[in-house]
Parts: structure tokens; sequence; C-alpha cells
């Protein structure tokens, strides 16, 4: 019976053991990912480099194109206010989503020849990113930043703006340079389809603009630094534009917002609209919609819309919702829903493209450099040039929003480069860069145009006239307080009025 017992056991082991052979093997699911292609996480960084809501909330606000009546979570430029919850998102969309995409294919193809095309475009992607970030804050996390994703490190150094800017200028140079059109050409990036080409005159186009942005600190650097995104080849017409396209999957993230919750809260400045309707620029009538006769966020319907740029009435700023209704009922407005907005079925739709650097950016910073004697070329073809380039994209946000070439023409006949050469080229620098939230920022703070006057609202935080910074995260400040703190003991107080470095 023992023997019965034991030979009933080795019979059982050998069936288990035969049984077990490949068992691992088995299950393993030979379908799954087992690792991604960087191509499709540099993608992924791409597509999230969309201007967040903050944009309109504090980018555009400050330089007077939108402003909101109301308080609350949608508060920021409107009131000159610190509304910590809207100044952390971009920190918070930019570091999580791009920097630390980024980053991951900058690891996973250093040092593989085979993906050098890959490598630099993450470096010139991930520049252009953080000089948003630095413009944005000041100094921020940069030689560590994104380090947490790979090294565990969650405690980053906050780094000078000065040397984040020498650094991100030899980033762009070297990563454009290093570009390959014998290489393996990356057919599945989402932005130019892996062409070479196109990615160089990206990557230059965002060196112009490092560059330009050092004008009043560094001239020296600026000059070089123009003169060698110039040399390396600039885009060339608005096929070279970098613009993220989105879709049901990847929604504009302003768009979106204004056609949700904040459809009717959001509307044109006076600045904006007059500056346009004083030159009848036909870009109004691309941009801008009034519902006539609304008295609510409800009554704004597609029978009450008018494009018309004479029918055009922008908002005045310093009112909250109950001082701008005594405004627009003096103004013969039958309430505040009545003021002109940006128009929610053409520029703002939620899949409408969002431009990051075009081409009529660069020949606006080109003419602005020769100007200055940095360039050669003429400074008034640049300027028209540029100006043409913006008209034309309209017809990308919509096919309603497209401007006949005789009206461009009549246009920019009319309206030559004048006397007043930097402020005629930073007003229209500032038209270009509508939508273009921390662009438009930026290039105000360093050169003052167009000039605006102070948002007269009586209560405020500021003791200055405009915003210059946002503020840093609070996540940032309770986590990582011993980095800030040195930060703030470097750069000034943690506040709207501390001005970034290259601001003078």
């Amino acid at each position: 019976m023992k023997i019965l017992k034991y030979s009933l056991i080795l019979t059982s082991f050998l069936l288990f053991s035969s049984c077990d052979k490949g068992f691992d093997e088995m299950n393993v699911n030979k379908t799954a990912v087992t690792s991604i292609d960087p191509a499709f996480i540099l993608n992924q960084a791409i597509i999230s480099s969309s201007f967040v809501t903050t944009a309109a909330i504090y980018d555009m606000g400050v330089v007077q194109q939108l402003v909101t009546p109301n308080s609350g979570f949608i508060a920021g430029a409107n009131f000159n206010i610190d509304n910590r919850l809207r100044t952390q998102e971009p920190w918070q969309n930019y570091y999580q989503n791009v920097i630390r995409n980024t980053t991951d294919v900058i690891e996973k193809t250093s040092g593989d020849a085979e993906r050098n095309n890959l490598l630099q475009m993450a470096r010139i992607v991930q520049a252009f990113t953080f000089m948003i970030l630095t413009d944005e804050y000041g100094e921020i996390p940069y030689f560590e930043g994104g380090k947490g994703y790979l090294e565990q490190l969650v405690r980053p150094k906050y780094d000078a703006q000065e040397d984040i800017y020498k650094d991100l200028i030899n980033e762009l140079k070297e990563a454009t340079a290093a570009l390959n059109a014998s290489g393996k050409i990356e057919s599945v990036d989402v932005m130019y389809n892996g062409d070479v080409e196109k990615w160089r005159k990206f990557g230059n186009a965002v060196l112009l603009r490092a560059g330009m942005h050092l004008t009043e600190v560094d001239p020296a650097l600026a000059q070089s630094t123009v003169q060698a995104a110039l040399s390396g080849g600039l885009m060339s017409s608005n096929a070279d534009n970098f613009v993220i396209r989105h879709d049901p999957n990847y929604l504009n993230p302003i768009g979106n917002m204004l056609n949700a919750t904040e459809a009717n809260n959001f509307y044109l400045t006076d600045v904006f609209v007059d500056a346009l309707k004083s030159k009848s620029d036909p870009r109004l009538q691309s941009i801008a919609v009034r519902y006539v006769g609304a008295d609510s966020g409800p009554q704004q319907t597609a029978d009450r819309g008018v494009t018309d740029p004479e029918m055009q009435v922008g908002m005045p700023l310093g009112y909250d919702n109950n001082g701008i209704e005594t405004v627009a009922d003096e103004a013969g407005l039958k309430s505040f829903y009545a003021y002109s907005q940006i128009d929610r079925n053409r520029m703002v739709r939620t899949f409408a493209p969002v431009f990051l650097v075009t081409y009529g950016q660069s020949q606006l910073l080109l003419a602005e450099a020769a100007v200055r004697g940095w360039v050669s070329g003429d400074a008034a073809e640049y300027y028209r040039n540029g100006i043409e380039a913006h008209m034309f994209q309209m017809e990308e946000y919509n096919e309603n929003s497209a401007i006949a070439a005789a009206d461009i023409e009549a246009y920019l006949d009319a309206h030559p480069l004048g006397q007043n050469q930097l402020a005629e080229i930073g007003e229209q620098y500032w038209i270009a860069s509508f939508l273009n939230g921390p662009e438009a920022f930026a290039n105000f703070r360093r050169t003052g145009f167009p000039q605006l006057a102070p948002n007269p609202y009586p209560g405020k935080d500021i003791s200055g006239d405009f915003i210059n910074r946002l503020t840093y995260p609070n996540s940032e400040i309770s986590v990582n307080s011993d980095n800030v703190k040195a930060a703030i003991a470097r750069q000034g107080d943690d506040n709207l009025d501390t001005k970034v470095w290259w601001d003078k």
C-alpha cells in the first residue's frame, strides 16, 4: 500500500513537471506592449504643448486682449490678483506632460546613432518648453528639471534665468546642427512627419525668439543669437509653422474652456478691438463675434451673432460683473453679454489649432532685428511678410475666417512700416501673437509695446502697473521649500510684481 502511495505521488509529480515545461512562456502575453517607441512619447509631449487656460486668464489678460468681469476660479489679470489655482497650471502641465516625456525620449535615444534625429527633435521641444516656463516664472528647476522620473530627484534645485537662457541657446544651436537629413526619418512624428528641414527651421525660429528676448538685458548675446538663427535657416512660409492640430481625442484647452463652463464669461477688450478697427484691419472680422441684444448667456445665439467689424464693441477693463452692467447700459448695450467675444465657432472651436511658433512671428522679429542693424534685409519687407502671413493664417482656424488676398494686399499697401518702427512692429507682433499668450506676455514685458494704460480695477495684488510674472505653485512651496526659498532670495519675492531677469 505504501509502495502504491509513493508511486501515485511520483506519477503526479512527473505529470506536473511535464505540464510545467513552458508554463511561464504560455502565461506571457506576446501581444502586450513591453516597450514604447520613443517617437510616440515625443508625440505626446508635442500634443501636450498646447497653451493651457491660464494663457487666457493671465497672459492674454495682462496684454489686454481678453477680459472677464467675473471673479472666483477665473479671476486673474482682470483684477490683477494672485490666483494660485490658475498660476500653477502651466507649471503642472509642462513639467508633467512635456518635460517628463522629452526627458524620457532624450534618455532613451542618447547614444543611439539610428535615432539621432529623434533625440535632436526632443531637445528642441524641451528647450522651447523650458523657455516658456522660465519666461512665465523666472527661476525654475532646469538642469535638474524632469529628473524626478529618472533619478527620483523630487526636490530639484532652481536655476538662475541667465544660466537657463545661455544653456537653452546652446541646446538649440547644437540640436539643430545635429539634425541629419541622411539619417532615419521619424515618419510617425505628428508635427512634421519627420521632415528634418522643417524641424531645423523650427529650432532656429525658437533660437531667434530666445535671442530677441534678451535685447534689453544682453544685447551682444541677443545679436549673436539672432544672427546664428538666421544663418541656420528660418521658417520660409506658413507651411513651416509649429502648430498643434486638435481633434476629438485632443481638444484645444482654451477652446474647450470657452465652449463649456466659461462660454459667456470672456470678452475681447476695447483696447484690442479698437486697435484693429482704427486701421480697418480685416482680421477683426476673422476673430470677433458680437451677440447683439443678448441679456444673458443663453441669449448668445447664432441668430444674434454678427461678425461685421463695424458692429464690434470691446469690453473696457477695470470692472467686475456689477460695475460692467452700468457701463454696458451707458454704451447702449442690452447687457455685458452683448460685448464682442472671440468667435467660439471659428477661432476657438474645441478642435481649433494652436499656433506655438510661426513664420509670421519670425518675420516680425526679423523686422525688429533689421531696425536694430543686427541682420541684413529690409525691415519694411520683413514687416509686410509678417502681417501677410498672419492674415493668411486666419483660414487655418476656420474657412469662414479666411481673408481674401485682395483685402490683405489693400491693408498692406495702406499700412507700410512707418517712422515709429519699433512701436509699429511691437503692435503687429501683439496681434500676430493673439491666442499665443506666453509669447504675447513675454514680448510686451520686453518691449513695452503696444503702449497700454494699466488696468484701472481698484483692488489689486500688485504695487506696479502690470503683472510681471506668475507665482510658484503651492505644491512647490510645501514640498520643495528650501529650493524655492533659495530662488526667491536670488530673484525677489514670490509675487506678481517681481520681474524676470531679462525684463529691463
